[in-house]
């Protein structure tokens, strides 16, 4: 397989979804509470960086893509932080200001990179603003080669059928990273890519891979999708095609220091994969190349497309 580094350049990519401020708090831990049997962290120093769709926004341009994105944040100091972070990734961005609500943050606490605790502070948008959101959607997906949603859960995607119909319409492909139990309103996408625990409480645990094979094709073509990405740990990545096929592709890490934001590395991929028009073989050989890179770096990170070539090279 050959990747250069202008592979991706042409795309024009549109990423709608939950955005959210990803704060580290690094120290050490060399003593426990008097107050309480919890460590204490004596914090060293501190990192914010855009996660949830904005990460998504991020790895498609260190792909070296182009990328639009739209969601929503608050009209406080996380939101205009997140809004600073994207503008130097370089992405276009359409950020609605919902005064009603908080920017989503998550907040790590880590020591000897490993994480301590983390504290979610989050809110659904309002629908008058998820309203607007839908119609500054209708404009771009006009201009977009793929739409990747970057479904976190927390309500930016409430008008996601509306969104996969108007992409449908416009033959754009559709690329989902999921969330919660019910599946149906992902009917007619292009491709979902939920990880195996994610896959299991929709369809029920499999107790062998031939029942997970036979619940995989069953859910594709229940939800009418072109391919299902199911995300397997230690035993790599499964792909459901329309077709009825399945292609496999065994895990490449040698070293996992953090799974946070891997799932957004991979969609990100697999969009550009799919609209460079690689075999399904090579999908997954790069989703797995670009999952290796990123599960080896700390916190919420990207895989850029330097680093997949010389990644290939080496394993060629």
């Amino acid at each position: 397989m050959k990747l250069v580094a202008t592979q991706f350049s042409d795309i024009k990519t549109l990423v709608v979804g939950d955005v959210m401020l990803d704060r580290y708090w690094f120290g050490s831990v060399d003593r426990i509470s008097p107050e309480a049997p919890v460590p204490v962290l004596a914090v060293k120093r501190e990192e914010s960086r855009a996660g949830g769709a904005a990460n998504v926004a991020h790895n498609l341009l260190a792909l070296g893509a182009q990328s639009n994105l739209i969601s929503v944040t608050g009209d406080d100091d996380a939101g205009r932080e997140i809004e600073q972070i994207i503008a130097a990734y370089g992405a276009k961005t359409t950020l609605k200001i919902d005064p009603t609500i908080k920017t989503i943050v998550k907040l790590r606490m880590v020591a000897q990179n490993q994480q301590l605790l983390r504290a979610d502070f989050e809110q659904k948008p309002s629908e008058e603003v998820l309203s607007q959101c839908l119609d500054d959607y209708f404009d771009a997906v006009k201009d977009s080669d793929v739409v990747i949603l970057s479904d976190y859960g927390k309500g930016g995607l409430t008008h996601v059928a509306k969104m996969i119909e108007a992409a449908k319409a416009l033959s754009k492909p559709v690329i989902i990273d999921p969330k919660g139990s019910d599946y149906s309103r992902y009917k007619g996408a292009t491709l979902i890519t939920p990880n195996m625990k994610e896959f299991e409480a929709v369809v029920g645990h499999c107790s062998c891979d031939a029942q997970f094979i036979e619940k995989a094709h069953r859910l594709r073509a229940e939800l009418e999708l072109d391919y299902l990405l199911v995300t397997r740990s230690e035993k790599g990545m499964s792909l459901f095609s329309r077709d009825g096929s399945q292609t496999d592709s065994p895990a490449t890490a040698l070293e996992v220091y953090d799974v946070s934001g891997a799932g957004d590395t991979v969609i990100s991929l697999m969009a550009l994969a799919t609209v460079a028009g690689f075999s399904n073989e090579d999908k997954l050989a790069l989703a797995n190349t670009v999952a290796g890179i990123v599960v080896g770096k700390l916190g919420t990170a990207v895989a850029t497309i330097d680093e997949v070539v010389l990644k290939l090279s080496e394993n060629q």
